[in-house]
């Protein structure tokens, strides 16, 4: 099987009451030459049939050899911006509309449950929902919440309750905490997205969150940021320098051991050093679906891979993502 763990939706039920009462949603969906487009502070995404419909989704799933995706909703609805209980509502619209989609073709996808992370304990709330009455494993968060880290006391509750009920978290970007420099050329998607990621994993490790959440695991969008590539100068520092023992004793190098990724580096060479530094057991298939920021042919960027072996693709394409769902 080729398994997919990074695709979006944009569930109709968030559509449709975004469209009853934009100002409520702080966004808006607008109509432009016969197409849908989210208006969100000024920046437009368009709504693409594949984000609503789960009959175009699962068609395109059959053009490019996907049998399985996990889908998660896109950032234009984190909206963690929003008041908690705008927060609360959206969740609760996007996990039924994922849930229904999944109802639908169930041999053909999984969910992944969304959080208001703006409230933990409403957080908390829908996740048990969720986990309860869908059967979600896996939650999606970004890697921030409009600038708080995930490591930040206030969440650890939510990852408690994540860790404890079984899920592990798929942490994806949608802004980039450390700001400058990057307004143009849509740097803060091509730089500041991987940052972001890089910062998250950064504070979970030398924070001593993932010495408390000892059995969560995490899977990092985009290849993980600039971590695989950084992970010894993130060791070195804990070795030479007293600043990142401060909070804890343990190396990056064992937290490192807890992260997993996605391989959608748009590199054959960069996904084989991924691969070699992280080994094909925490690697899978990510699309990013529908987003222009996928891949154009997500089976041959795997085969594209230098030197892969069929034991390789086989935990990349398959055994990783089942592994993850506890489905193995």
């Amino acid at each position: 099987m080729n398994i997919d763990l990074h695709n979006h939706v944009i569930p109709q039920g968030v559509v449709d009451a975004i469209r009853a009462n934009p100002d409520r949603f702080g966004t808006r969906i607008e109509e432009r030459d016969g197409k849908s487009y989210f208006n969100a502070h000024g920046k437009l995404a368009q709504l693409l049939p594949e984000f609503c419909n789960v009959d175009a989704k699962i068609a395109w799933m059959d053009r490019v050899g996907i049998d399985m995706s996990a889908i998660s909703v896109g950032p234009p609805i984190y909206f963690y911006n929003l008041k908690p209980e705008v927060g609360l509502e959206s969740a609760r619209l996007a996990n039924d509309g994922i849930a229904q989609m999944v109802a639908k073709y169930p041999t053909r996808l999984r969910g992944m449950a969304h959080l208001p992370m703006q409230d933990p304990d409403a957080a908390i709330a829908e996740l048990e929902r969720a986990v309860k009455e869908y059967k979600f494993k896996a939650v999606e968060l970004g890697t921030s919440i409009e600038g708080v880290q995930l490591s930040d006391p206030k969440f650890r509750k939510v990852l408690k309750t994540i860790e404890q009920l079984g899920c592990f978290i798929f942490a994806h970007p949608y802004l980039c905490s450390a700001q400058g420099a990057m307004d143009d050329y849509y740097l803060q998607n091509f730089i500041g997205f991987p940052l972001d990621t890089t910062l998250m994993v950064a504070h979970l490790m030398f924070s001593g969150a993932l010495d408390d959440l000892k059995k969560l695991k995490f899977l990092l969008a985009h290849g993980g940021g600039y971590v695989p590539y950084q992970i010894g100068r993130f060791a070195h520092g804990h070795k030479v320098r007293a600043e990142p023992k401060v909070n804890t004793k343990t190396s990056p190098r064992e937290f490192f051991k807890r992260f997993y990724f996605d391989m959608l580096t748009h590199d054959p060479q960069a996904a084989r050093h991924l691969i070699n530094m992280v080994g094909a057991d925490h690697v899978v298939i990510g699309t990013d679906h529908p987003f222009d920021m996928g891949p154009d042919s997500p089976i041959g960027a795997v085969d594209a891979i230098p030197d892969l072996t069929a034991g390789e693709r086989e935990w990349i394409c398959e055994l990783t993502a089942k592994g993850l769902f506890g489905e193995d």
